[in-house]
């Protein structure tokens, strides 16, 4: 399978009001794994940046006036992506900013040429309800090294996501083998996974404990105001 893990940066915080973006990274995966592929533009906006934003990602108009424009990156953007899944970190944000640009550009919208989107935002959200789940909340939660990250920029923010994800989802594919890897590596893992020690002691919970873990889950359902998981 193969993803992109994607960000960008903009002018501001609305396609509908004129921001447009300013910097796009892309970092691929094939089968869960880091190819090395990657993509990145800066792009002049045609446009000015407010200071506010400028501060976010140290991005301004006298650097990237010579850069090239969107409709000129977007062939080159789209054979990168085309057909992927896309991994984005509050993904309707970016989405929102490229189906805009792929549409004043002349193309269908960046939605449509992708096979699908991963918000590890909403993700996030739901493994750790009520905290705090930013990108650097989440590099310090699964110790993804970000102290040289100064600004946002946004090939090192995919990189910083890629990571991140793939912490993330590691139990998702048995057990962060690949399922068409027979090596003997692999072989004798799942021989220790299935010959337990036959004196092994197993703990069960008591009344009490029970009672309080119930408790525990109904205090996190009524902070996350969804449907939890494990009831779904």
């Amino acid at each position: 399978m193969r993803q992109i893990i994607l960000d960008t940066e903009t002018t501001g915080l609305s396609p509908k009001n004129g921001d447009r973006i300013v910097e796009i990274g892309c970092i691929e995966l094939l089968n869960r794994r880091l190819t090395g592929n990657s993509l990145h533009f800066y792009i002049n906006p045609e446009r000015d940046i407010p200071e506010e934003a400028a501060r976010i990602h140290g991005l301004r108009a006298e650097f990237l006036s010579d850069k090239p424009l969107f409709k000129d990156l977007a062939e080159e953007i789209i054979r990168f992506t085309k057909d992927a899944e896309v991994i984005i970190h509050n993904a309707s944000f970016d989405m929102g900013f490229l189906d805009m640009e792929f549409s004043k550009a002349g193309y269908p919208l960046f939605s449509s040429m992708v096979s699908g989107v991963i918000d590890t935002l909403k993700d996030a959200q739901q493994m750790f309800p009520g905290k705090r789940n930013n990108l650097d909340a989440l590099c310090q939660r699964f110790e993804v090294r970000n102290d040289h990250r100064t600004f946002h920029g946004a090939l090192l923010d995919a990189e910083l996501l890629a990571e991140v994800y793939l912490c993330m989802t590691r139990g998702q594919n048995d057990l962060g083998m690949d399922a068409n890897d027979h090596s003997e590596q692999n072989s004798s893992q799942m021989q220790f996974l299935t010959e337990l020690p036959k004196n092994l002691k197993v703990i069960k919970a008591d009344l009490n404990e029970l009672s309080e873990h119930q408790e525990l889950l109904q205090d996190i359902q009524k902070k996350s105001k969804k449907e939890p998981v494990w009831q779904i």
